[in-house]
């Protein structure tokens, strides 16, 4: 076992977390769960795979996945969502990087790729990476709700990028995706509201046409077939939900 703690934040997981189980299974010397929650059989399976269930009301995506650090106890933490296999390329790369803990190094940043009815999308919303191995102590989490992220302390050592890959199996198709995006982009107008931004008529038009082009073309989307445009599709979608949402939370009138 390495001296690696693995750090998750949970609710109603059941459909996706046996295969998370799974593929950290021999690797960490303990799992820390957060559960919001579960109704499913999600924390059952978490315990019978020994994990540390911790049950908590959700406070937020940057919150609860703060708590989830800071409960951890081993000197390096892997945080993953309860959705995110880690496959046996990137499970080689953290055994080789812990056993090595070079002591300048903070964190390591992994690369995570999106599965869609079966194949991963090679291009589309790639590289995405992502800051996930980090030394205890050393990262706390940020960002926007629900746009969490991982950030290394100042002064707290360099951030290195590690071969392999998180597997992401965050939707079953596109009707799956769209519906979740719908909450995700209410979460994140709200956010930009407290943060004193306005919606725009400007970026409702663009932003979306934006977001098509950059998966289409500049992430080579289309190279993913079918698969790349629904995802380009359905990137500008959520973009113009967001947006539209964030006119409505800025603009309207209380009657």
């Amino acid at each position: 076992m390495l001296p690696l703690s693995i750090a998750i934040v949970c609710k109603n997981s059941r459909s996706t977390i046996e295969p998370v189980l799974a593929s950290v299974r021999g690797l960490a010397s303990e799992i820390v769960a957060v559960d919001s929650g579960s109704t499913d059989g999600t924390i059952e399976l978490l315990e019978s795979a020994g994990a540390r269930v911790i049950r908590t009301a959700w406070k937020g995506h940057i919150a609860t996945k703060q708590m989830a650090l800071e409960l951890c106890e081993q000197p390096w933490v892997l945080s993953i969502d309860s959705d995110e296999p880690v496959l046996p390329d990137l499970a080689e790369s953290i055994r080789a990087a812990l056993t090595r803990d070079d002591p300048a190094v903070a964190g390591y940043r992994v690369n995570r790729k999106v599965w869609y009815l079966g194949e991963p999308l090679d291009f589309a919303w790639q590289p995405e990476w992502r800051l996930r191995l980090v030394r205890r102590g050393k990262a706390r989490w940020g960002g926007v709700n629900p746009h969490d992220k991982l950030e290394v302390l100042p002064g707290a050592g360099r951030v290195e990028d590690l071969r392999g890959t998180l597997r992401h199996d965050s939707f079953v198709d596109m009707a799956d995706y769209l519906t979740k995006q719908v909450a995700h982009s209410r979460v994140s107008a709200q956010s930009l509201v407290a943060e004193g931004r306005r919606g725009s008529y400007w970026r409702l038009v663009v932003s979306p046409a934006g977001a098509f082009f950059k998966q289409l073309v500049l992430r080579s989307a289309w190279r993913d077939g079918w698969r790349g445009w629904c995802a380009a599709g359905a990137t500008a979608v959520a973009t113009a939900m967001k947006h539209a949402i964030l006119i409505e939370l800025t603009r309207r009138t209380p009657r």
